[in-house]
């Protein structure tokens, strides 16, 4: 099979209404390359915008093809780089279960990391049995519309909590900068779309499935995990573990129970703990139950909107075909002069602003698209990095390992008290000078939940609120219009990462307590849907690994 990069076909000669279209040309350019029709396309591996130059936007095209004729066309094109060799890599579960009887694996968490690991472990035919703290994403979407519209917020069904994890109410971003030799990125997509996922995921550059698709994909997921012989326990809270005779005791509450709550534990003797980056109570627990943990960086920042026409215009121009692209993203970095990183996060194209709470009285914020990332605003975070130093700075060195979590619940109520219980909204201008704004001027805030104008200074450290402002304006040097002073904050963001690492060993068990396999992001080993479900993957691999070594 032959791999060709750097097709570029210009973006007016795209039908978007006409899908052969694109086929078409492709089909014409690929003659020409290899000099020959006999040839069939595989696929088209990635798909990109090159908009270097803005008065003439094209698309660019990896593909792969299969000929009777790959030897000939490679001499043809022997000095021609975009032109090579390549092989098919199907990802194979590399781990054969060995005998009957053996203990189901308990998998805390059903979003990316613990699904994908049950449905690797159903497939060898582990019968893993999976507890969520929250409802099934179709209950679930039920209490977090309720809480937009004023409702209380339910502390175990949330942005955050439930079927697929606080990436179901996210923008389904699938890219990612973690290296795979192994092809499970590429199993990963495969599974997605399997599921529903819209097709395109498999090549576009930077792919995204959108939120109103996650839902149906989580629960066809959920169903095949079922179907195999796997379980998963909704409103099934972890509270616990004990080791116990040479295996894992797994203690759990019944949330639906009504007073009469009820307790149910597991025997097992593999605990995968893919727990989210928000389960405070969990870190507790394990905490006090001694499972090594350590502090570990994450960031805290705002959320920025813009016009959609706004990025688009820079980043696209106003040539001929713009009007066809996808919505605009971008991705920011910047040094602040007091030594910060500062950066864009989860930029959501075309999308809302949403109210990602988890609990009373904090105030945080995500972003969040549909798959056609056609709302007026694009917004993303601008965060600014925080360590165990400013942890402790802060007052928080007694708290140990959940130094991070206490900083975290500081800030998240300093933003609740400034917004009243809504989320505290300021205009960019206002921000600079500390002033709470009295209106919107031609961006109009795009939320999901309550909100008010207040003083986003007084909701974060001095020396973040410095650094973003620096970043900001430095961005607006290279993306125009980023800077507009009539630019909407809110705020805060602070869910951008763990802020504990579970550590484990390369064998992907706890350090100190066998049978325990920390897992995903929560745990600290990822950061974003994909990468979280590679690690379920990975961790799936490990723990068939493990158990068969005790039948």
């Amino acid at each position: 099979m032959l791999r060709i990069n750097q097709i570029k076909i210009p973006v007016t000669a795209i039908d978007n209404d006409d899908k052969s279209s694109e086929k078409k040309i492709l089909a014409e350019k690929l003659e020409r390359i290899v000099g020959t029709k006999d040839y069939k396309l595989e696929g088209i591996v990635k798909k990109s915008i090159d908009a270097r130059k803005k008065e003439n936007l094209s698309y660019s095209y990896s593909v792969e093809i299969s000929s009777q004729h790959e030897n000939q066309i490679l001499s043809k094109n022997r000095n021609n780089n975009n032109i090579m060799s390549t092989a098919k890599q199907e990802y194979a579960f590399p781990v054969k279960k060995t005998g009957d009887g053996i203990r189901s694996p308990i998998i805390v968490g059903a979003g990316p990391a613990g699904y994908f690991c049950g449905l690797y472990l159903a497939r060898a035919g582990y019968n893993p049995i999976i507890l969520e703290r929250g409802k099934c994403v179709n209950e679930r979407e039920q209490d977090v519309l309720g809480f937009w519209q004023g409702g209380a917020i339910n502390p175990e069904s949330n942005v955050s909590f439930g079927e697929g994890g606080a990436g179901t109410f996210s923008d389904g971003k699938l890219n990612t900068g973690i290296k795979d030799k192994e092809g499970r990125i590429q199993a990963v997509v495969k599974d997605f779309i399997c599921y529903g996922a819209p097709s395109d995921i498999a090549y576009v550059s930077k792919p995204h499935i959108g939120t109103d698709y996650l839902k149906g994909v989580m629960q066809s997921m959920r169903n095949d995990i079922i179907s195999m012989g796997g379980s998963v326990l909704f409103e099934t809270r972890f509270e616990g573990y004990e080791e116990w005779e040479g295996h894992i005791r797994v203690n759990a509450k019944c949330l639906n129970k009504g007073e009469g709550k009820e307790y149910i534990s597991f025997d097992t003797d593999a605990l995968v703990l893919a727990i989210g980056h928000s389960a405070r109570d969990t870190f507790h627990a394990l905490n006090a139950a001694k499972l090594y943990m350590e502090p570990k960086a994450f960031a805290v920042g705002l959320r920025i909107e813009h016009l959609r026409t706004t990025i688009n215009h820079a980043q696209y121009g106003d040539s001929d075909g713009a009007e066809k692209l996808p919505a605009a993203d971008y991705k920011m970095t910047f040094r602040s002069s007091g030594g910060r990183s500062v950066y864009s996060f989860c930029m959501c194209p075309g999308g809302f602003v949403v109210n990602a709470s988890s609990g009373e009285e904090q105030s945080v914020v995500n972003g969040m698209s549909n798959h056609s990332r056609d709302e007026a605003n694009s917004n993303s975070a601008i965060v600014v990095n925080v360590t165990p130093e400013d942890f402790d700075s802060e007052g928080f060195a007694d708290c140990g390992v959940l130094a991070g979590v206490e900083f975290q619940r500081k800030y998240e109520a300093l933003a609740y008290r400034e917004g009243k219980g809504s989320i505290p909204v300021q205009l960019l201008g206002d921000y600079k000078v500390g002033k709470i704004s009295s209106g919107f001027g031609r961006i109009k805030f795009n939320i999901k939940g309550s909100y008010t104008f207040g003083n986003l200074n007084n909701c974060l450290p001095a020396f973040v609120n410095n650094a973003i402002i620096e970043g900001i304006d430095y961005y607006g040097k290279r993306l125009q219009g980023f800077n507009d002073h009539e630019a909407v904050l809110s705020g805060i963001e602070t869910r951008t990462s763990s802020p504990v690492r579970l550590v484990r060993g390369e064998n992907f068990m706890s350090i100190n307590v066998s049978g325990i396999f920390p897992c995903g992001e929560g745990a600290g080993y990822a950061g974003g849907i994909t990468s979280a479900a590679v690690d379920g993957i990975k961790v799936a691999e490990a723990v068939a690994e493990y158990i068969n070594s005790l039948i």
